[in-house]
């Protein structure tokens, strides 16, 4: 069997090279200097079929299939990590969500807008010490009155949160069920007052691409814009959550890709006793295994995409990918600054950079010990990891 990729993908990935090269590096540091969310960027990425891939034509996508997305979220993650964001938030974790649990109505309506990078999303999840458990600790609630609800509360670590037009966001809408309290909500924090969005400090990540804390005071949504039925937000969150640790697991496989290529390229150069350290068996040691590791990873991950591809229960393989990728990034991460040493804190290379991206996604969908107690579980027969819900639009297709 031939593990290497098709000519198909081969050329989806040189063109976010060649994306990289003309629309982003040129431009990007006129959006910082400005302090500007890169709205223009987005939409470059969207026009050219990067937030597509998993979608059908019929909603504006390429139906390229999810190892594209896959190779796309390596790839610009590799380049440019700032921008793997957006394959989550424009590609999976909101868009897609829509496109799974919602009406016609709202698939249309949202959407199209989404993968074509007219409109900004985010997946709005996660809460102040709940980051691990969203459903135990989830405090936001939403009270409907009449034809709209009224959410009151706040959310944490929400990507594009500042610059945001459509996102799917959880409350609760009865406080006494527990899970099953859950409800998802298409939200437009444009359009209804009570939103405010305040973009988290973090130390080596982008000024303009943010992740925030959210506050919820009487923010409105329309009961038209409910996803799903009251107190299927819980289900909703676990199977977005799939489709995030694809990209997730992708992203990090580029980071740890591009700190094995500089790792190469320093050993081969750097010269100590007359031989460049590349010739050393310690540097080696850490040149194989970040090798083997990050093509492991890259390997589940692909698996992932292929299992989603087959519309087939994909908790477990999403779950393995995120594990092997992170810890591979890490173990690279920490692998190329003992090969650069005192010269991984310079500003002169981007080994910080990198690291500090890799710590991030570390933790995002599902931080290691999440997925060592979900892999674990399922593997001693617990709980069954192959027993969340599939995509509902796909299921509606084959029926």
């Amino acid at each position: 069997m031939d593990f290497s990729l098709d000519s198909d993908h081969v050329a989806i990935r040189d063109s976010v090279r060649r994306f990289v090269d003309s629309e982003i590096a040129p431009h990007i540091a006129r959006h910082e200097a400005a302090g500007e969310f890169p709205r223009g960027i987005i939409a470059k990425m969207g026009e050219a079929g990067f937030f597509g891939a998993a979608f059908p034509a019929d909603v504006g996508g390429t139906d390229a299939g999810f190892l594209a997305v896959a190779v796309i979220a390596e790839e610009i993650s590799r380049l440019r990590p700032e921008f793997g964001y957006a394959m989550n938030m424009q590609a999976m974790t909101c868009p897609f969500t829509i496109l799974n649990w919602g009406t016609e109505e709202q698939v249309q309506s949202y959407v199209p807008d989404l993968i074509a990078g007219r409109k900004i999303g985010m997946f709005a999840l996660s809460e102040s010490g709940g980051g691990s458990d969203p459903a135990g600790a989830m405090k936001t609630v939403a009270r409907r009155q009449g034809d709209r609800y009224l959410l009151n509360g706040g959310k944490m670590w929400i990507t594009f949160a500042d610059a945001c037009d459509t996102g799917v966001l959880f409350a609760r809408t009865d406080p006494a069920a527990g899970p099953r309290g859950i409800t998802a909500f298409i939200v437009s924090p444009k359009q209804f007052k009570g939103f405010t969005a305040k973009p988290i400090a973090m130390r080596g990540l982008s000024p303009i691409l943010r992740s925030c804390v959210i506050h919820l005071d009487d923010f409105e949504v329309p009961v038209e814009d409910r996803l799903g039925a009251e107190g299927d937000g819980f289900k909703i969150a676990l199977s977005a959550l799939d489709y995030g640790r694809l990209t997730v697991s992708a992203r990090l496989v580029g980071l740890a890709q591009a700190c094995f290529d500089l790792a190469v390229a320093y050993a081969r150069e750097r010269v100590v006793g007359g031989e460049a350290i590349g010739r050393y068996q310690m540097v080696q040691q850490l040149i194989a295994d970040m090798a083997v590791e990050i093509d492991a990873a890259r390997l589940l991950t692909h698996r992932t995409a292929w299992t989603m591809q087959q519309r087939a229960p994909a908790t477990r393989a999403a779950s393995y990918s995120k594990y092997a990728a992170s810890r591979a990034a890490k173990h690279a991460a920490q692998a190329v600054a003992d090969i650069y040493g005192g010269y991984a804190l310079a500003d002169e290379y981007p080994v910080s950079y990198y690291t500090a991206y890799i710590n991030m996604l570390n933790v995002g969908e599902g931080a290691p010990n999440v997925q060592r107690i979900l892999i674990a579980e399922d593997a001693l027969g617990y709980k069954d990891a192959s027993s969340h819900a599939v995509r509902r639009r796909a299921r509606r297709a084959a029926e």
